[in-house]
């Protein structure tokens, strides 16, 4: 079995054959381009979502993203219960001072309001949680790839450390059977005998 010196793992196509199992040409792009980093010696890592919101956010994406973060937050239910209690308390108020309502319960206004509010914000907070799913997944999958990445890199990293440690445990038999010819070289030199 010959053994390659990792020196000579320079191409893509060497990492994808040795470490991948396939030629490259049968990866999927994003192995392919895994290979081609680790062969390059590229960086890979960066902010898949920052650059999704940079290249394909429009105004309306934003917005519906600004929407759901509102309308999911605390400061929102505050909001909304001040306005409901306000709306019942102002109601109650008409009602015993003036004995009339512009709402009279069971607030049939009131459900109107909320009924559009609620038919408004359901299909943008759904738009944001789309874009979001689609953020996650792109992450996902820049996520593999710097795994992968990984991976890679420490394959080749343990592939130098064991050809280092070959070539050093060459090295060293090679000083030893150095030492074995001086040394019987000595005992057999004739001035050695003589002085014994």
């Amino acid at each position: 079995m010959a053994t390659h010196h990792p020196a000579t793992l320079h191409t893509h196509e060497d990492i994808a054959t040795r470490f991948l199992g396939k030629p490259y040409a049968h990866l999927d792009p994003r192995t392919q381009k895994v290979a081609r980093h680790v062969a390059e010696r590229l960086r890979m890592a960066h902010s898949a979502a920052a650059d999704l919101d940079a290249a394909q956010s429009t105004r309306g994406m934003r917005a519906a993203d600004a929407v759901a973060k509102f309308g999911g937050s605390w400061t929102f239910v505050g909001m909304f219960a001040a306005v409901m209690f306000g709306w019942v308390a102002v109601n109650a108020y008409l009602l015993a001072d003036r004995g009339s309502t512009f709402d009279p319960y069971p607030y049939i206004l009131l459900n109107l309001f909320l009924s559009m509010l609620a038919a408004i914000q359901a299909p943008i907070i759904l738009m944001s949680q789309n874009r979001q799913s689609q953020k996650d997944r792109i992450t996902a999958e820049h996520d593999y790839e710097i795994n992968l990445k990984a991976e890679l890199e420490i394959l080749l990293l343990h592939e130098k450390v064991d050809a280092l440690r070959l070539h050093q445990w060459d090295e060293l038999l090679g000083l030893q059977k150095e030492q074995l010819a001086l040394l019987a070289a000595l005992s057999a030199c004739p001035c050695r005998r003589r002085a014994g």
